[in-house]
């Protein structure tokens, strides 16, 4: 493992603002926010954060915004959200770069994420003028004409975390607002650039002043966003921690919520398997994409007996050449992981698995880099084999670079041991078998099975997951469908 030279790239941070309806806000009543570059580990910029009055503030903007734009001809939304989508295309360069400067996600990455940014607005301003209802009953037969309107809820709170800052926004912003409602979105205070340029694109493309609001803040703001009278719906991108706070507050009031959790997602090698392309993805995947930050990567790699040494092998030869340094670098795969807290995290969950009794394979602890990357959060890509089924790592989601491998019997062993978590999210499966393939999809406890390599987050499959995993779904005709509620009419 390596780190290439710093190519020439602007590192200069932009100034962050609270984006309330028409108004570009440099204060918060909750003070300031000192971002740290992961790369470093020093300062390199003081944000304003909101605090509950400027929640007020913007959802009162949305709530006024809502009342014309619920009424806005659906082709108008759809070309707005067009409008959007090309703005992002053109802004993909300044993207990758703020995305790096928010979580040290290297620049190849984040354009990875910026393309299916892109397409998940255009295909939610696809929606905007197709939302449809039905007829339930007619005069001849049932003596009533019956019929149903898919309807906008008002005001969504929206909140997000910093693994994916744009994604994130693309994921939720647009069905929200193509089907009819308006939004205020609470970014996460430690990736607040990419969302700063969001909303610049956002006015620039000509949305009505409230339809999007952006403000970063505290979790005082947070619960002031969740428990206010006026928010209809929370969409919430997190940990489970926060949700079940958040599905607490929503309670007295029987706030609809969609969740998007974590994940302990298996990965099942059948001894068929093509080894050289799921050895790849699943290390790749696991301890290389995101510093390992991502909440449906295939974290546990299950894998049949007859092949555990040939893959053990094959997955430390990858693990070790996955270029880890600075993400503005030209070669660079894997950047530093968010912050102090998650750096000294992870090495507890590595020193808790080795006490464990997990066998390492490689990696294991932080990594050195000179010069000013010497204080960056930087570590080892981490492998660990004979990973009990039962253990923490193999039980709980670590959330950065660290794979789990684990040996099965048999295709009933390795459903037995894939399900045997309280998560649900995703599910992998490799195997040339495709009647097995297609089997232990049927059997997996998850929101979704990706069979052979298939890719995550395509915008029209339906994503979310179970248990620890979430409510909800976000993707497809589903992810449109959340942000609408039916109401029944009857004609006598």
């Amino acid at each position: 493992m390596s780190t290439s030279t710093e190519t020439a790239v602007d590192l200069s941070r932009p100034e962050v603002h609270l984006h309330i309806g028409s108004e570009r806000l440099s204060e918060g009543s909750a003070g300031s926010f000192e971002h740290i570059n992961p790369a470093t580990g020093t300062v390199d910029k003081v944000i304003p954060l909101a605090g509950p009055a400027e929640v007020e503030h913007a959802v009162n903007a949305a709530a006024a915004a809502f009342e014309s734009w619920k009424r806005t001809a659906p082709a108008e939304r759809a070309r707005l959200l067009h409008r959007l989508a090309d703005l992002i295309e053109e802004n993909a360069g300044e993207f990758g770069r703020r995305g790096a400067m928010d979580n040290g996600t290297p620049l190849g990455t984040v354009a990875s994420l910026t393309g299916k940014s892109i397409a998940w607005t255009r295909y939610y301003a696809g929606w905007a003028d197709k939302i449809t209802a039905e007829v339930t009953s007619t005069l001849t037969a049932d003596g009533e004409l019956g019929y149903t309107l898919r309807q906008p809820y008002g005001v969504i709170g929206i909140i997000i975390t910093w693994n994916g800052p744009l994604i994130s926004l693309a994921m939720k912003i647009p069905p929200a607002v193509a089907a009819g409602n308006t939004v205020v979105v609470k970014p996460s205070e430690l990736t607040p650039f990419s969302a700063e340029l969001f909303a610049d694109l956002v006015e620039q493309a000509g949305f009505p002043p409230g339809v999007i609001n952006i403000l970063p803040g505290d979790a005082a703001s947070g619960a002031a966003l969740i428990e206010h009278p006026t928010v209809k719906k929370i969409s919430f991108t997190g940990g489970p921690v926060t949700a079940s706070k958040i599905l607490t507050a929503c309670a007295p009031t029987m706030k609809p919520v969609v969740l998007e959790l974590g994940g302990k997602s298996a990965n099942i090698l059948f001894e068929d398997a093509d080894l050289t392309a799921a050895c790849g993805f699943g290390t790749i995947m696991s301890v290389g994409a995101m510093s390992g930050q991502g909440c449906a990567f295939p974290t546990r790699m299950l894998v049949q007996e007859s092949i555990y040494d040939q893959v053990l092998a094959m997955v430390e030869a990858i693990a070790e050449q996955i270029v880890v340094g600075d993400p503005f670098a030209e070669g660079t795969f894997a950047g530093p992981v968010v912050n102090r807290a998650a750096f000294e995290r992870i090495q507890d969950v590595i020193a808790k698995a080795k006490a464990d009794g997990a066998r390492l394979v490689t990696g294991g602890g932080p990594l050195q880099l000179p010069g000013e990357l010497a204080g960056g959060f930087f570590l080892q890509p981490t492998v660990f084999a004979d990973v009990a089924p039962a253990s923490e790592l193999a039980q709980h989601e670590v959330f950065g670079p660290v794979l789990a491998i684990t040996p099965f019997r048999d295709e009933a062993h390795a459903v037995e041991i894939a399900n045997s978590t309280r998560y649900g999210l995703s599910g992998y499966v490799h195997t040339q078998d495709l009647k097995r393939g297609l089997r232990v999809a049927e059997e997996l406890v998850t929101g979704e099975v990706l069979i052979n390599g298939a890719a995550n987050l395509p915008v029209n499959r339906p994503f979310g997951g179970l248990g620890l995993s979430g409510l909800g779904k976000e993707g497809g005709r589903a992810g449109i469908e959340e942000f609408l509620f039916t109401k029944g009419i009857g004609i006598a």
